[in-house]
Formats: C-alpha cells, sequence, structure tokens
C-alpha cells in the first residue's frame, strides 16, 4: 500500500499523520471539509494545520456526507484512514443530527461505496473513540468487575460525582481494556460505536482488512485553540493566557487518559502498515489517569502563570467521571508503547501555544448555549 487517503486530514491528528506518512515514502491524498469550527474563519487563508501539508498532499475540499466527494476521493487509492468527524462530545447533545449525519451517514456512504463499485482499497483504519465505553471499568470486592450506570442529575446536583453500582460497595477505578463494557453516555459516543462496528462488520464480509483505534484524550502542538467543544487543554490554556479565572466543574477530580500526538500517530501506523492488527480493535492512550486538577495546575506551571480557579460543581449531562486505557493489547499485538510522558508532553504543548496568537475561542457562548438547553448545570 503506497497511496492513502486520509479523511479529515487537515485536522490536528490527520495533518499530523499525513507529515509523518509522508516522511516515510507514501503518497497521501486528504479529503476535508475545512470545518470553521475547527479552523477558523478563512481556513485556507489562515489555518495552519491547512498550511501544514499544504502542497505537500493531494487535497480535495468536499464531505464525507457526498457520495460523489467520497467517489472522486477513493479513486486509485490504497487504503483509508477515516477521521472526518464532529467531535464535541457537549455539543453533540443537541445538535444531533450533524453529529449523526456526518459521522454514521458518512461512514455508512463509504462501506456502500466499497461494497458496491470498484475500488482497490485494501485496508479501512477508523478513528473510534474512548467515549464509546462511557465510564469506565471499576473492581467490587463483593461483585468483582462491574461497570456503572451514567450518572444521574439529582446525585450531581447534590455534589457527589463519583459513580456508584448497586450492592457494590466501595469501587475501585481499573484501567478499561478493549473488552471492556460498551455503554456510552453521550450521542457522540454512540456515533463513534456505530462508526466503529459498520467499519469491522462491512470490511469483514467484503474482504478489506479493518483496524478500529480507541483514542483517549489526545493533545498536543498543532490542536484547535479556538475551538471551545473539546478539549479542557485548549480552554484552560487560553484562560490562563489572558489571566482569567478557570472554571472546574464538578469537584476536579474527574480523571482522563491524556496521550501525546506523536504516540497516537505511532500507534496508528503501526495499524496501517502492519498484517498484526487487522480487524481488531486498540485503545490508544497512556494508561495513567489524570485529573482536571492536576491539568491546570500543570498548565499554570509550565506557563508560569497563576490564575485563580474556581471548583465550581457545575457539570454536563453526558460526561463521564473517569476513564484511562489498558493499553495491553497495543503493546503485544502492534509493539506500540506510548513514549512521551504527561509532564514531557505538557510542557511540549505549552511551548507551542506560547508562539500563537491569543484567539477568542467563544467559551464563554458555549456554556450559554449548553444551559440553555438543560446540558450544563
Amino acid at each position: 500500500m503506497n497511496k492513502i487517503l486520509i479523511t479529515g486530514g487537515a485536522g490536528f491528528i490527520g495533518s499530523h499523520l499525513a507529515l509523518q506518512l509522508i516522511e516515510k515514502g507514501f503518497k497521501i491524498r486528504v479529503l476535508d471539509t475545512l470545518s470553521e469550527q475547527i479552523h477558523g474563519p478563512n481556513p485556507e487563508e489562515t489555518s495552519p494545520l491547512y498550511k501544514s501539508i499544504l502542497n505537500k498532499v493531494e487535497f480535495i475540499k468536499g464531505t464525507v456526507t457526498s457520495a460523489e466527494d467520497w467517489e472522486n476521493a477513493l479513486k486509485d487509492q490504497d487504503a483509508v484512514v477515516h477521521f472526518a468527524a464532529e467531535t464535541g462530545t457537549g455539543q453533540s447533545m443537541y445538535e444531533v443530527e450533524r453529529y449523526t449525519n456526518v459521522n454514521i451517514q458518512g461512514t455508512a456512504l463509504l462501506l456502500d461505496i466499497l461494497t458496491n463499485k470498484p475500488h482497490q482499497i485494501k485496508k479501512v483504519v477508523i478513528a473510534s473513540s474512548r467515549s464509546i465505553y462511557g465510564e469506565g471499568k471499576y473492581i467490587s470486592e463483593t461483585l468483582g468487575e462491574v461497570y456503572p450506570s451514567h450518572r444521574n442529575d439529582v446525585d450531581m446536583k447534590g455534589g457527589n460525582f463519583e459513580v456508584t453500582y448497586p450492592g457494590a460497595g466501595k469501587l475501585k477505578l481499573v484501567a478499561t481494556d478493549e473488552s471492556s463494557k460498551i455503554h456510552p453516555s453521550s450521542v457522540y459516543g454512540i456515533t463513534k460505536q456505530v462508526q466503529e462496528q459498520l467499519v469491522l462488520n462491512v470490511c469483514g464480509a467484503i474482504g478489506v482488512a479493518a483496524v478500529a483505534f480507541r483514542y483517549q484524550n489526545v493533545y498536543g502542538p498543532g490542536q484547535s485553540l479556538t475551538n471551545p467543544y473539546t478539549g479542557i487543554l485548549s480552554i484552560f490554556s487560553n484562560r490562563i493566557r489572558a489571566k482569567q479565572k478557570i472554571n472546574i466543574f464538578e469537584d476536579g477530580l474527574e480523571s482522563r487518559d491524556f496521550v501525546f500526538i506523536d504516540d497516537v500517530v505511532a500507534a496508528t501506523i503501526a495499524g496501517l502498515t502492519k498484517d498484526d492488527g487487522n480487524n481488531q480493535v486498540f485503545n490508544v492512550g497512556t494508561g495513567v489517569a489524570t485529573t482536571v486538577i492536576q491539568v491546570a495546575d500543570a498548565l499554570m506551571k509550565n506557563f508560569g502563570i497563576e490564575v485563580p480557579y474556581e471548583v465550581s460543581g457545575m457539570y454536563r449531562i453526558g460526561d463521564i467521571r473517569h476513564n484511562f486505557a489498558d493499553i495491553t493489547r497495543l503493546q503485544n499485538i502492534l509493539g506500540v508503547t506510548p513514549k512521551v510522558t504527561f509532564d514531557e508532553g505538557i510542557a511540549r504543548f505549552v511551548a507551542w501555544v506560547q508562539q500563537q496568537n491569543v484567539t477568542e475561542n467563544n467559551y464563554e457562548n458555549s456554556l450559554r448555549e449548553m444551559q440553555s438547553k438543560g446540558l450544563l448545570k
């Protein structure tokens, strides 16, 4: 395989992947709509991510919701890495049609073409997400392995943010492996689950290899600093640089697995180029849980700027409490172990942010929007 189509290839992960594959001698075609929410206004003039791949890839401006754009992009390609998607967990809860149309219907169009029309695609790599798990995996001394349901509004309104499970007693958080229960708590998570299952099912039926990556919270140089719907690292960084107070939701002890962009690209390339991972799913993370307060403290330390933060008790409907990845399968089958620690990654991220212009990211507007719909309380 030498000719690779990357949908969403002008985005954060896609552009980094494209540049790494080019260095390895691959010919890259990108299909991307250059969404203003991700790239800002006038993206062809101002988007650093788009400019980073300009004249290095064959670029097609188009959308995965168009069968014609798909057919043009797929011509003469050997493999597809399908990143194009709407990605805001909170936003997905009230823009349901847009998220399902782009994420599910867009993927269905790809598979319909692969099933019914001539092509030379040998492999499809699909970007799944840790969001398909919903809450993470826990161990109860009395019940063993349990998967708590989504938290209810009454508990969170009373400041009780930790998950519970009937009859389980005290719960111990453990790493979520690929065989863990899938019970997404957001529209975004549901769409990623369906994407993954569609690709693995249909590709398996038609003899095309497929690999699904369940990415944890990906961060690093190049991520959008203007999109208020994805990424506390960007939101907090903008607030710190502007010397504005940070609003920390819940009690600040909710945790995520933050994985650096270089490690995500390395895992994706391994899945693309090695046959060992064909027709399988892989977690991509670090296996380390980091709390939101730890994120805020690490950012302020690296910026050298102290700002007040308020642990407000606010919460979003659809947010999970904890999740971090078991990466044993990624290590054993694809031979990939993440190399960048959170401390090193944050330092590299902050160094990059300090070179960027301070921009308006509509964060306050996004909060008001969610509050007006009863999704932020």
